[in-house]
């Protein structure tokens, strides 16, 4: 991918977190981490829905090639999404202590203005 192709999907990524972010916020999520680093895996956000931590996968899309955002959230990307929540609930010391789930916030820059779709419970990881 060229330069110029790689600062434009970043921007894209960036924009649809911050899209997503005020989708939650307007839901009463409480965002409490952005880009959290755990391990060698990412989680986009994590929020705070009452006592449970919900992590968010978001995923943006410019086009509907390849099926659109929903098909980019593969097993192997549950998995490793499921690997950094159970590192972040281990160094938050909540790790067994507090319910959790995992959403994922679909954005369709596509359409104008940007589509926005939350899934709620979107997949089941067995190791947290």
């Amino acid at each position: 991918m060229a330069s110029a192709e790689r600062q434009e999907a970043r921007r894209l990524g960036q924009d649809a977190e911050d899209l997503a972010c005020r989708h939650l916020q307007g839901l009463g999520l409480v965002v409490v981490a952005r880009n959290y680093r755990a391990g060698r895996g990412e989680l986009d956000i994590v929020c705070q829905d009452g006592d449970a931590v919900v992590f968010v996968e978001v995923k943006a899309r410019s086009s509907h090639g390849f099926g659109g955002a929903a098909w980019a959230v593969s097993p192997a990307k549950r998995s490793q999404v499921g690997r950094a929540a159970k590192r972040y609930l281990v160094d938050k010391g909540l790790y067994g202590q507090v319910p959790c789930r995992f959403d994922v916030v679909l954005v369709d820059s596509a359409r104008m203005p940007y589509g926005v779709t939350h899934i709620s419970n979107a997949f089941a990881v067995e190791e947290v």
